[in-house]
């Protein structure tokens, strides 16, 4: 197993440009994250309500197709992308508000068809060209730290919105599991706690993991989680690739009309808005990795990521089309690897690229044993709540520590603010003025008025900046 590599360097890979890593071959299978994977395998399944809704595909198919999506996510940290990737969840409501506009059955179908592979299409251009990559190079650092923050906020509003099915279904065990989680993922105590014992080290490896069993038997004992059941229906999962090709991909509903594609082009450029924050996420994630761990260096390239997401939406689109869409990371996921990765020592996790594979090798695996699926089924919602949690405390320390000066911290403030609240989209009925394109507004007239300066007068304005 060839892991061995310079301190300070890149892992070794094969393929040359390609960058391809073999697991075994060139980094280990980290148990584990793997382990942290098969837990959150339930949380994908989620969206097959929506699927079987609103494009009137049979469950057996819906799971089918979250599984070939979930196996598609290792194609990026395969080829030498760090990215722990997903959906672009914050657009699933304009999607489907998008599609309901058309008659179910094959139109529908021919509808998403067009938004996917339009999407795939502007992660191509936007990649190859190079475009994404300048705008983030010249991205301000208060708008950075703004998209942060809005992220952290996003996912922490959810999990303490009484509406939601965290602390208002199962305030017991879901608080439980919280509490476990944050003590042995980022306590001081819990850090000198692993200094001194090779046991707690261990458990702590786990991530989520052992906050999540915690809970989930405390919510076995006061009732508020279901216990498993079905779990011996079958072994596998059913697989009707056949039907699925034949009834929902391009090859039976046929292509879309030109007024599909043309309805389908300024949601797309939405859907593209709304990741673009998850790829500033990411890069920070993965700027704050090599920082922490100076023995690795994790190389994150925008075009590999938007070139390999574009292949992702084109060939689901076509042969799958995937609601949720194609998206070039998953901030939780994303969160809970970079957070193992940090913490552990090159003897621990000598490699970055072992957690990053094993978490959806172990998902992905997980989905297709029915048995493990009805074990973990009951307490999805705590898992869920504790990647949303993670994520947000990451992303609003992350934000907090890229401010230098006081402007910049107002700047992110606002933006953020922005982010989280502000949609105008039945005010002037288009979907471009959700959230995302607000704060990218606000920051970039609040960056312009408060912050830019030209290059000449930097360097004498700067310790006055500081000050304010």
């Amino acid at each position: 197993m060839n892991t061995t590599h310079e301190k300070g360097h890149e892992l070794p890979y094969a393929g040359g440009p390609l960058k391809l890593r073999i697991p075994f071959v060139h980094y280990r299978l980290e148990y584990q994250d793997f382990i942290q994977g098969a837990i959150l395998s339930c949380i994908p399944l989620g969206i097959t309500a929506a699927m079987v809704k609103v494009l009137g595909i049979p469950l057996e198919i819906a799971v089918l197709m979250v599984v070939i999506n979930n196996f598609f996510y290792l194609l990026h940290t395969s080829f030498g992308d760090p990215s722990i990737s997903g959906w672009i969840t914050a657009g699933v409501p304009l999607y489907i508000s998008f599609l309901t506009g058309f008659d179910p059955g094959p139109e529908r179908i021919q509808a998403l068809i067009a938004l996917q592979v339009i999407v795939g299409l502007i992660f191509l251009v936007f990649g190859i060209t190079g475009i994404t990559r300048w705008i983030i190079k010249n991205f301000p650092i208060s708008m950075r730290s703004g998209i942060l923050l809005g992220a952290g906020f996003a996912s922490l509003m959810r999990v303490f919105d009484p509406g939601q099915p965290f602390i208002g279904k199962m305030p017991v065990a879901f608080s439980v599991a919280a509490l476990a989680s944050f003590f042995i993922l980022f306590s001081s105590r819990a850090l000198r706690f692993r200094a001194r014992s090779n046991l707690f080290t261990w458990v702590a490896g786990f991530g989520i993991a052992p906050g999540f069993i915690i809970g989930y038997c405390v919510g076995l004992v006061t009732g508020e989680i279901a216990p498993p059941s079905g779990m011996f229906d079958r072994i596998i999962i059913d697989a009707p690739f056949g039907e699925m090709l034949s009834s929902f991909s391009v090859m039976s509903v046929g292509m879309p009309s030109a007024g599909q594609w043309m309805a389908a082009l300024s949601l797309a450029i939405v859907a593209y808005v709304l990741a673009f924050g998850d790829i500033l996420v990411l890069k920070t994630m993965i700027e704050d990795c090599n920082e922490a761990r100076k023995d690795e260096r994790i190389v994150f390239e925008v075009r590999r990521n938007h070139i390999i997401t574009a292949i992702r939406n084109g060939v689901q689109g076509l042969f799958l089309p995937f609601l949720p869409l194609c998206g070039p990371q998953w901030t939780g996921g994303q969160a809970l690897v970079v957070n193992r990765y940090k913490h552990s020592t090159p003897e621990q996790e000598p490699s970055y690229w072992g957690g990053a594979t094993s978490i959806f090798w172990g998902m992905s695996l997980a989905m297709v044993f029915h048995p493990l699926v009805q074990v973990i089924l009951p307490g999805k919602l705590i898992g869920f709540g504790l990647t949303l949690l993670i994520q947000g405390y990451l992303c609003i320390y992350l934000a907090l520590t890229l401010c230098t000066t006081n402007v910049q911290r107002g700047i992110a403030g606002i933006m953020a603010a922005a982010l989280v609240s502000a949609n105008y989209t039945k005010l002037w009925g288009s979907a471009f003025w959700s959230g995302p394109t607000m704060a990218l507004i606000v920051g970039a007239v609040l960056f312009f008025i408060l912050e830019y300066e030209k290059k000449e007068t930097k360097g004498v304005s700067k310790a006055a900046l500081s000050d304010r």
